[in-house]
């Protein structure tokens, strides 16, 4: 399946170590999404990269097989990592297990390994912490950011804005307006 190299960043942190982690590190890219919950994206995508600053690591080994509370503590260190700092690293942990025993370690092979789009949104969703939202937003950075374009992609694309959409600041900020107001019309249809 093809990759496109030439993509150096995303553009999701207004910082530029953090936004070219975010491509050179496939699971930075995941950790970045998992964290992508209650804060603003630049928060959450800023994560790994500091993760790789407190610890000197994203390899899911190390990940996987910390002491809980070693990892939590990471996660609470002033500035916190996140809003719920406890319960994101109990997500990132369960993430790298999960990425340890189905990929060998080898967070690329989430994307890599898949037969279609199909399977690469089923794999995605099989990941701990990611629901709908964040299949597909993953599922577009993937495809249009990243050059990930296993057959039948386009059939499982949003139809709404994603992250995918992002490739300037502007964009982001443009993105951050849209998702308010999709997530607006959401509840509305619920009530």
């Amino acid at each position: 399946m093809a990759t496109d190299t030439s993509t150096d960043r995303l553009h999701f942190t207004g910082d530029e170590e953090a936004d070219r982690l975010l491509v050179s590190e496939p699971m930075a890219l995941l950790i970045g999404f998992a964290l992508d919950q209650q804060v603003t994206v630049q928060k959450a995508f800023s994560g790994p990269l500091e993760i790789v600053r407190r610890l000197g690591t994203l390899d899911p080994y190390r990940l996987a097989d910390m002491d809980p509370e070693d990892l939590a503590a990471t996660f609470r260190r002033v500035p916190a990592l996140h809003r719920y700092p406890t319960s994101m690293a109990e997500r990132v942990q369960a993430l790298a297990r999960h990425v340890v025993d189905r990929y060998g370690g080898d967070a690329r092979r989430v994307w890599t390994d898949a037969s279609d789009g199909r399977d690469l949104t089923q794999r995605i969703a099989a990941l701990p912490g990611f629901g709908e939202m964040k299949v597909r937003g993953l599922t577009a950075v993937l495809a249009r950011r990243l050059g990930v374009r296993p057959p039948g992609i386009d059939e499982v694309l949003a139809t709404y804005p994603t992250l995918g959409d992002v490739d300037s600041p502007q964009a982001l900020a443009e993105y951050q307006a849209k998702k308010r107001a999709h997530k607006a019309a959401m509840r509305a249809a619920k009530d």
